[in-house]
């Protein structure tokens, strides 16, 4: 199930976008350890597509998309 989330980006001089943590309903923030890779995708379980950056968060590898303007994540507990 597509998720849509809050996510805190940074934006940089050279108009690139890198999430740094997603804000989740609850409210909790979970950072982004790290980013192994960014491509354009579409979300095979919720569908929709755009650019698809690989996450970790806590250890484990999430996909979070960039689908227009707004972030989703595939609909999962942390």
């Amino acid at each position: 199930m597509k998720t849509y989330v809050d996510v805190i980006v940074l934006n940089s001089k050279d108009g690139k976008l890198k999430p740094l943590a997603i804000l989740w309903h609850n409210g909790i923030k979970y950072s982004i350890d790290k980013i192994s890779q960014i491509t354009r995708a579409a979300s095979t379980i919720s569908g929709g597509t755009g650019i698809r950056y690989t996450c970790f968060i806590h250890g484990q590898s999430r996909y979070l998309y960039l689908e227009d303007d707004r972030w989703f994540i595939e609909k999962k507990e942390f």
